[in-house]
């Protein structure tokens, strides 16, 4: 782990004295409320009122635990007090406060005053813990007099030795004295790379990290026996604030408390309310007068504002201050970011080809031409009547901007593309992995969750007392209940989302039939695309609430299975909430794209739900125009709604609620949180939830951009833009909104990465589908080779359309108005592939469309054979490690046996030279000294 630095300025802490508690000990107990409050103010020492640090300023708080208090008067709130600062002054010493004085205190005071047995509870259990902390040889230090009513907060601070013993028992790699050269690219791409670097200067955050790096510490497993081999000049930099809070916060899971006769660690102390949270501290202030430089404010001017929304993340540093986790986050959303800039550059070209060819394309044109006059049949019963082909030409020509041949060659490229997309971001995930020292990391088994201990201590208990609570454990006969839940609940949950779907189905039968019978004629005309729209709309609305439904119903479940560590219960929850909103997202796409206008039957035999609404058929020229219309405000109103919504305005809403709350006190409100300490300032923030939010909706995202981007080649351009603000609005949450998370390592995404893949493996099938059923590519190019008489796509249009003859209308479905059109008619066509009225055979399948059934699957199968072929050939040709990464990482160990070579070698010098005898006492006492300080 490397010990990086990152400033513009040098940060000085300012040195002031403040009052010693010892004093205020020996003073007495006699003293008045006033005065002791005075005494204890630390207004006199910048750092103590920042809250960053212990009561004598030379302490740093690496971690806070806060707790609930309950005060009824001033009395009481004296009492306690002093208690506390006697127990405070204990724990400092490093001893456990009798048990019995404990209760006395608590018992101090009239009867109205005393805490009922609930919270004396939970207070007898916060003391052992405490005890244990401090055995473990962490200091604690109290404070309950805070500007923050009802809240206790416990101050921790690790001492030197605690976190070396931690540093070694995390196996922690640190950066040791020895540095060597890093090597890079000679020759011409040293000089390519040299060029690249300087046209690419601006978009680099203004930061010692982006230097080109010539040197780099050797690192090494952190070992207190060979603390000789690391630089230890400066101890109190040595580990930076994360790798502190990460150690101590080890000490809490690993501590526990034994009251009510069972084990509790600090995951059960927080779910059973013992203590509130548990967190550490942001380094200091983003603004205002006391935030003096520091990597969080670096942050927020380098990473978090939208003024350079232009430039590469500081990702080194969102590393250092936030953890390996987070960290593979925003460099795995930064790089999936700028994949999307050649994906969006190429779909902007096939959309624009759309647009310049649309006037070259025969079948609209014969669609447009109203000299053909050709007469279609009613596309619903009785109030619908019989309408002429030309009037869809708006309609055809619009879907020639997405159905046209450079969508194939669109498809293959987006195919390949995400190959290319994971390859590189195994190779970039292996470039941080040795950046960051986490070559040869293994993540090790979690502890226990929460509900997973209690959930043990209720079986223990049940059982007899003799048998011994810590070889318990939950079994499968234990959480099957929970298993049936879950199935049940996620086979309804999907159940609920095909029938919204179906709902909406029926509105836009229901709709479209009440629309046919208005009498203006706008609205006569503009049926389809007002029901288009408008049932899209109520998709992405019901998408948008099931998806809030969904998530809390995912996390619901994934609780009642109780999951014994925080890695199962994140995969079990990440497994439902993707299934269950992938589901919500694409059940009405898919409808569109592979059910909608195959279902219907033909005239004269349609297929009625509830007996009276006919299934919908799909316009004129297919049903890929429908299908990006629905892609399209699917996925722009999740992204504008959810992200522009939910995750700004609603925060924003918020602070202006509080704003005009205040208004009045505003200057009293200004200078109130001017006297927050850091710590009271982090309780206020949001706490954080973990990163599956995050995660989920860029993979929904990608599921957009890869799934049917034949139908929306726009996709990747509107996923780029979302993304530029993605990457900032979620900076800034991190960095101004949320406490700070819990640093956590990891060398990769996780389950992330394997549903990354399937995604990708997915939308080849998928998108060969949509070229082959949904558009028109194949029966065209049946048409062009084994039917055409020319060779050209002239005819096509009426090579697709069938012939119905009007007297075969079923009773009580022909059109009220037969004479719609101004004249009689006795022949309409519709689209399909069926035999003539006057043919043996009439209203059959004919033999054309068997040829193009046949084409379709054909297609199916090479197309996704070819594509998926090709991405198995980019996964080969590109190695997962980059060459000068593993030479890098070889380097690395020869140098390391080298070090402890010369280490040996040192080592057996030195005690030959100690065998040796001295007639000198001074020079063998000398040789003896050398030899214990080796």
């Amino acid at each position: 782990m490397n010990n990086e630095q990152y400033h513009s300025v040098p940060v000085k802490e300012k040195q002031m004295n403040i009052i010693s508690i010892k004093a205020i000990e020996d003073i007495g107990y006699d003293l008045q409320d006033s005065v002791f409050l005075k005494s204890l103010a630390p207004e006199e020492n910048t750092r103590c009122r920042r809250g960053l640090y212990f009561q004598d300023g030379k302490r740093r708080v690496d971690y806070i635990l806060t707790y609930h208090i309950k005060k009824s008067s001033s009395s009481r709130r004296h009492t306690s007090r002093l208690r506390d600062n006697a127990f405070t002054r204990t724990l400092r010493r490093g001893r456990a406060p009798p048990a019995p004085a404990a209760r006395e205190d608590a018992e101090a005071g009239s009867p109205d005053l005393s805490m009922d047995h609930h919270d004396d509870d939970k207070c007898l259990r916060r003391e052992e813990f405490e005890r244990n902390l401090v055995e473990m040889g962490l200091e604690l230090e109290r404070d309950e007099e805070t500007k923050t009513p009802g809240v206790g907060f416990v101050k921790i601070h690790a001492p030197w030795s605690v976190l070396c013993r931690e540093a070694e028992f995390m196996k922690l790699k640190m950066p040791t004295k020895k540095v060597y050269e890093v090597k890079h690219s000679s020759g011409v791409m040293e000089k390519i790379n040299a060029f690249i670097s300087k046209l690419t200067d601006p978009l680099h955050p203004n930061l010692e990290e982006n230097r080109i790096q010539k040197a780099k510490h050797l690192s090494y497993p952190f070992s207190r026996e060979k603390q000789h081999l690391f630089d230890l000049s400066d101890k109190d930099s040595f580990f930076d604030s994360k790798t502190r809070s990460s150690l101590v916060f080890e000490v809490l899971k690993r501590t526990k408390c034994t009251k009510a006769k069972f084990s509790m660690g600090i995951t059960s102390l927080l779910g059973s309310g013992v203590y509130l949270a548990a967190y550490p501290l942001h380094d200091g202030d983003v603004d205002g007068e006391n935030a003096e430089p520091n990597d969080r404010k670096l942050l927020y001017e380098e990473w978090a504002s939208y003024s350079v929304f232009y430039k590469y993340q500081p990702i080194g540093l969102v590393r250092k201050y936030f953890g390996e986790k987070i960290g593979l986050y925003f460099a795995w959303l930064g790089v999936y970011t700028q994949m999307l800039i050649p994906a969006s550059l190429v779909g902007v070209i096939v959309f624009l080809y759309g647009c310049v060819t649309v006037d070259d394309d025969i079948p609209s044109m014969e669609i447009c031409d109203q000299r053909k006059n050709i007469t279609m049949c009613p596309l619903c019963d009785r109030v619908c009547s019989y309408w002429n082909l030309s009037t869809a030409c708006g309609t055809a020509r619009a879907s020639h901007l997405f159905d046209n041949p450079a969508t194939v060659f669109f498809s293959i490229f987006m195919a390949l593309w995400a190959a290319f997309f994971m390859e590189h971001w195994k190779r970039r995930q292996m470039r941080l992995n040795y950046e960051w020292d986490l070559t040869g990391f293994e993540e090790e088994e979690d502890h226990p969750r929460a509900e997973y201990e209690f959930r043990v201590m209720q079986k223990s208990l049940k059982k007899d007392h003799k048998s011994q609570p810590e070889k318990e454990k939950l079994t499968c006969r234990d959480r099957f209940p929970a298993y049936m839940t879950n199935l049940i609940m996620m086979l309804l949950m999907i159940g609920v989302t095909f029938a919204i779907v179906f709902g909406v189905i029926l509105y836009r039968i229901s709709t479209k039939a009440a629309l046919a019978m208005s009498s203006n004629p706008m609205t006569r005309s503009n049926v389809r695309l007002t029901v288009k729209t408008t049932a899209a709309i109520i998709n992405l609305v019901v998408i948008l609430i099931l998806d809030e439904v969904y998530g809390a119903v995912a996390r619901w479940l994934t609780v009642l299975e109780v999951p014994k560590t925080d890695k199962s219960f994140e995969e079990r929850l990440i497994f439902k909430t993707f299934i269950l909103k992938f589901v919500n997202a694409f059940t009405p796409i898919i409808y569109i794209a592979f059910f909608r206008g195959r279902l219907g039957g033909r005239p004269g035999s349609y297929l009625y739900v509830f007996e009276s609404y006919r299934m919908e058929e799909c316009a004129h020229g297919g049903c890929l125009m429908e299908l990006c219309i629905q892609l399209s405000i699917t996925m722009l109103g999740k992204q504008l709604i959810q992200n522009n919504l939910f995750e700004i305005g609603v925060p924003k809403l918020k602070k202006l609620i509080r704003y005009i709350k205040s208004k009045r006190g505003s200057f009293q409100e200004e200078e109130y949180e001017k006297k927050l300490q850091r710590y009271e300032t982090d309780y206020f923030l949001e706490p954080f939830v973990g990163l599956t939010p995050e995660y989920m909706e860029m993979i929904i995202q990608f599921g957009f951009v890869t799934l049917f981007v034949a139908s929306f080649p726009l996709a990747p351009l509107f996923a780029l833009l979302n993304n530029i603000i993605e990457i900032r609005l979620d900076a800034k949450k991190f960095v101004a909104e949320l406490r700070r998370p819990d640093a956590a390592r990891g060398k990769d995404i996780g389950i992330w990465y394997n549903i990354l893949r399937g995604v990708a493996k997915v939308a080849v099938i998928v998108n060969a589908f949509v070229i082959s059923f949904t558009s028109d590519f194949i029966p065209r190019l049946v048409y062009q080779y084994m039917y055409s008489p020319d060779g050209s796509m002239h005819g096509f249009l009426n090579h697709t359309l069938s012939y119905f003859n009007v007297s075969h209308f079923q009773n009580g479905t022909a059109p009220l108005d037969p004479f719609h059109l101004g004249f009689h008619v006795d022949i309409c066509r519709y689209k399909d592939y069926r035999e003539p009225p006057w043919s043996p055979t009439p209203y059959e399948i004919s033999k054309e469309f068997w040829a193009v059934l046949a084409a379709r699957l054909a297609f199916v199968i090479v197309f996704q054979n070819v594509v998926m072929l090709m991405s198995d050939v980019v996964d080969w040709i590109i190695p997962d490690i980059p060459k000068d990464i593993s030479l890098q990482i070889h380097k690395e160990k020869i140098l390391m046996m080298d070090l402890f070579m010369k280490e040996e070698q040192g080592k057996t010098r030195l005690e030959d030279g100690c065998k040796e005898t001295s007639p000198l006492t001074r020079s063998r006492s000398a040789s003896h000294t050398a030899c214990r300080n080796y």
